[in-house]
């Protein structure tokens, strides 16, 4: 599922995951109870794991709904809680539909506030699939699961955060703390046609692209084991990734990248 540069086909595509994925991640949540800690979330539970989630897709639901046009903080959108918190799952899942009716009724250039670069309806559609994504594998690593992506979803979550972090003032300062310039990092999805990026770190941050090359460190492993990696739920240790090269540069770089 590549991100949509025009047309509505994978708009519609990531209104429809939105669901899918947030449907899979209330199930998780319903199956491990309200009170289960989130090993991949230190300090939170499953509780705060949904209600951080539905409170987010309402934001966004909300920014879509009323063509929002300026910086607003989650705070500022109405938001009505469950009374308990049972009651959860069904208020997430609740919240993913409406979210989706209105990216359907919605313009995929739609002009709206995205808090990285795109500026349109599109940009939501795509950051809401991945936001639920990423915290149903919470969900179900939380459950004693181990989750499965669609590789193209996988390789478009890879491509995403990259493009959200070259836009991220705190990363960019962060990754030009490290002395790194002209250093490069290689990540290939062993599952996924043109699931390949090269990373090149720069004094201004980094840059990145589609292709292959030789790194001074090279990842390789399934694109939803790298899409984990590179969001903090997965470690580099353990069995799931080969790994050429420097491993220190590459502990550097996630270090640095938390969004």
């Amino acid at each position: 599922m590549s991100a949509d540069s025009g047309g509505r086909g994978p708009y519609e595509r990531h209104a429809a995951a939105i669901e899918a994925e947030t449907d899979r991640l209330a199930e998780a949540a319903r199956n491990a109870g309200p009170d289960a800690p989130v090993p991949t979330c230190p300090g939170w539970t499953m509780t705060k794991l949904v209600k951080h989630v539905g409170i987010i897709q309402r934001w966004a639901e909300h920014i879509v709904r009323e063509r929002v046009q300026r910086r607003i903080s989650p705070r500022e959108v109405p938001v009505t809680l469950p009374g308990d918190a049972d009651g959860y799952p069904d208020w997430l899942a609740a919240g993913a539909r409406t979210l989706a009716a209105t990216l359907r009724a919605a313009e995929p250039g739609d002009a709206v506030w995205t808090w990285a670069p795109g500026g349109n309806a599109r940009f939501w559609a795509r950051r809401m699939l991945h936001e639920a994504a990423v915290h149903r594998a919470d969900a179900e690593i939380a459950h004693g699961g181990e989750p499965r992506f669609d590789a193209d979803v996988a390789t478009d979550g890879v491509d995403e955060l990259l493009a959200n972090l070259a836009g991220a003032p705190g990363v960019l300062e962060r990754l030009a703390a490290l002395d790194d310039a002209g250093r490069t990092l290689h990540l290939h999805a062993t599952d996924a046609e043109g699931g390949e990026w090269m990373i090149t770190l720069s004094s201004e941050g980094f840059t990145w692209t589609h292709g292959h090359g030789k790194g001074d460190v090279a990842v390789r492993g399934a694109a939803g084991d790298l899409l984990l990696l590179v969001y903090g739920r997965l470690a580099p240790a353990g069995g799931r990734f080969e790994i050429f090269g420097d491993r220190d540069l590459l502990t550097r770089w996630l270090e640095a990248t938390p969004i």
